[in-house]
């Protein structure tokens, strides 16, 4: 489950050492169940506020810089 508040609780990533795994092991599960619950990107988000009208803004610009991206994919294909 992705980071999400309800009633003052938080769901976070977790992961329980198996039976004989190894540390290495379990930390790469770990990293990877971080990578999809896109838990560092809701911790990024949330680590400062910005005005409605910036945020609008920083929207446009990413979707703009996929477009651009896009097209030069397509001309390089």
């Amino acid at each position: 489950m992705p980071i999400s508040e309800c009633e003052g609780v938080i769901d976070m990533a977790e992961v329980r050492l198996q039976e004989g795994e190894s540390l290495e092991n379990a930390l790469r599960r770990f990293k990877r169940k971080v990578q999809q619950e896109d838990i560092i990107k809701e911790v990024k988000r949330h680590s400062y506020y910005l005005k409605p009208g910036e945020k609008a803004r920083v929207k446009q610009a990413l979707a703009q810089k996929r477009a651009r991206k896009k097209i030069r994919k397509e001309q390089s294909a």
